[in-house]
């Protein structure tokens, strides 16, 4: 899936390979393994995004409990969510019109 899809399909298909070497045999991360991955690996989508409430509220349930595991879809729906809150898509839009 890595080498012969669209952007879109490769882009999803890293996300998954990324989430899979860090989960555990049973498919599932630690809170505290999630955060780390996080920080790593989404570091340019959460950062300045430290002091909005949102951002917070995701931040402290994975410090609640973090050896709690979370799953794969669990996972995605937090990247989307981070993702939303960063300037990703107004740099996006941004760079669209300028050109």
């Amino acid at each position: 899936a890595l080498g012969k899809g669209s952007d879109l399909e490769k882009a999803f298909a890293t996300t998954a390979l990324v989430y899979s070497n860090s989960a555990d045999p049973n498919g599932k991360l630690s809170k505290a393994g999630t955060k780390s991955l996080l920080q790593t690996q989404f570091g340019r989508f959460i950062q300045g995004q430290e002091n909005k409430p949102k951002y917070q509220e995701i931040i402290s349930t994975l410090d609640e409990e973090p050896e709690s595991k979370i799953d794969f879809e669990d996972f995605m729906i937090l990247l989307v969510s981070l993702a939303l809150m960063s300037g990703l898509l107004q740099e996006i839009r941004n760079v669209k019109t300028t050109k």
